[in-house]
C-alpha cells in the first residue's frame, strides 16, 4: 500500500468518526425526546395535585438517571425546557394567524387572541400542570410569569411601528408583559377570558400606539 499524507490518512478515520458522532447525536435526541413527552404525559396525569419526580420521569421514558442528567441539571431544568418548547410552538401559531391578515391592528389582535387562547380548557390544564411542577412561583424562567412574553413581543414590531408606534420595543414589551400577564392570571384562576374581555384587552394594547 502507498505512503498516505498527513491528510489522505486521516480522511477515513474522520468520516467514522462523523459517522460515531452523528449516532451519538441522534441517540441524545432521542434521549431527550423521549424524557420530555414522559415528563409532560406525567405532569398531565397529575395536574397540581401531585408532582412526579425525576426517577418517575425517568421510569416512564424507559431510561436511565444518567441519562436525564446528561441532559438536564435538575427537574426545573426540563420544565423550563418544556416552557420553551411550548412557547416556540405558541410563535409559530401567532406568525401562522398574523399572516394571514393585512392590517396592522388586525394583526394585533389575532396576536392577542392567539395568546389568550392558551387559557382554553385543554391547554390549559397541560400549560398549568407544567407551571405548576416548575418550582417556586415568581422565580425563573418555570415560573410562569411571563415566561414567553419576551421572545413573543417581538411580533408586534412591526404592526406597532406601522400603527405609528415610536418605541416599538418598549410599547410591544409593555403589551406583552400586560396580556402574559392577564393569561397568567386565567390560567391561575382556571378560567377562561370572555369575548367582550378578549376585546377590552385588544382595545388596551392598540392604544399604547394609536392614542392621540
Amino acid at each position: 500500500m502507498p505512503n498516505a499524507s498527513s491528510d489522505e490518512a486521516n480522511v477515513v478515520p474522520g468520516r467514522i468518526a462523523q459517522r460515531t458522532l452523528a449516532a451519538r447525536n441522534a441517540r441524545y435526541n432521542d434521549e431527550v425526546r423521549r424524557l420530555l413527552d414522559a415528563a409532560l404525559e406525567l405532569m398531565q396525569q397529575c395536574g397540581t395535585t401531585s408532582k412526579p419526580r425525576v426517577v418517575d420521569i425517568v421510569a416512564a421514558a424507559g431510561l436511565s438517571n444518567d441519562a436525564f442528567y446528561r441532559h438536564f441539571a435538575s427537574k426545573d431544568a426540563l420544565v423550563a425546557t418544556l416552557l420553551d418548547d411550548g412557547s416556540e410552538r405558541l410563535r409559530g401559531y401567532l406568525e401562522h394567524q398574523m399572516a394571514k391578515e393585512g392590517s396592522p391592528a388586525v394583526k394585533v389582535a389575532r396576536w392577542v387572541e392567539g395568546v389568550l387562547s392558551q387559557a382554553d380548557d385543554d391547554i390549559a390544564a397541560t400549560t398549568l400542570a407544567v407551571l405548576w411542577n416548575g418550582g417556586s412561583v415568581g422565580q425563573g424562567p418555570a415560573s410562569g410569569r411571563h415566561f414567553a412574553s419576551g421572545p413573543l413581543s417581538t411580533l408586534l414590531l412591526e404592526p406597532f411601528a406601522a400603527l405609528g408606534s415610536t418605541t416599538p420595543e418598549l410599547d410591544a414589551s409593555l403589551v406583552a408583559h400586560a396580556t402574559f400577564g392577564k393569561l397568567s392570571d386565567y390560567l391561575w384562576q382556571q378560567e377562561r377570558p370572555t369575548r367582550a374581555e378578549i376585546e377590552r384587552i385588544t382595545d388596551f394594547c392598540l392604544s399604547a400606539v394609536t392614542r392621540s
